[in-house]
C-alpha cells in the first residue's frame, strides 16, 4: 500500500535534550492549556512530571504538532491515534502522520460533503438575512 506522509515541524539535532513546559507548547501551538491537558488524557501526549507541572521533551513537541496537523486536515482524535501508533518505530528525528492513498481519498470525500453542507447553510442564512433586511 503507498504511503504519503504529511512531516511535523521538526526541529534541529540539537532541540533531542530540550524540555517545554505546557504554558511554551501551548503558546508555540496556540493552543490552550485545557487542550494539551485533553491530548495528555486521551493518551496522545505523555509528558513527565515533576510534581504537579508537566514536563515535554521534543518528542510530546513532534507528536503535538503531528496531532493539530492531523486536526487541521479533518481527521478525529481517535483516526490520528491510529495513525501515531502505526509511527512506533521511532527511528526517525521526525514523526509524521502517514496515511494511505485510501484514507486520503476518504478525507478528500468527507471534507467535500462538509464544504457542501457548509455552503448549503451559508446560502440559507444569508437568504433569511437578506429577507429580514428587506423587510425592514
Amino acid at each position: 500500500m503507498d504511503q504519503f506522509a504529511i512531516g511535523a515541524k521538526a526541529g534541529d539535532a540539537a532541540e533531542g535534550a530540550k524540555y517545554y513546559t505546557i504554558g511554551d507548547l501551548a503558546r508555540e501551538f496556540g493552543v490552550t492549556l485545557r487542550t494539551l491537558r485533553f491530548y495528555e488524557d486521551r493518551g496522545l501526549l505523555s509528558p513527565r512530571r515533576d510534581g504537579t507541572a508537566r514536563i515535554y521533551d521534543a518528542r510530546d513537541r513532534e507528536r503535538l504538532s503531528v496531532i493539530l496537523k492531523g486536526k487541521q486536515l479533518g481527521f478525529t482524535l481517535t483516526e490520528i491515534r491510529a495513525m501515531l501508533a502505526e509511527e512506533r518505530s521511532g527511528n526517525g528525528p521526525a514523526m509524521n502522520l502517514k496515511l494511505s492513498l485510501d484514507q486520503i481519498e476518504d478525507q478528500i470525500q468527507h471534507l467535500e460533503q462538509q464544504k457542501k453542507e457548509i455552503e448549503e447553510a451559508l446560502a440559507e442564512l444569508q437568504a433569511r438575512r437578506a429577507g429580514l433586511a428587506a423587510a425592514a
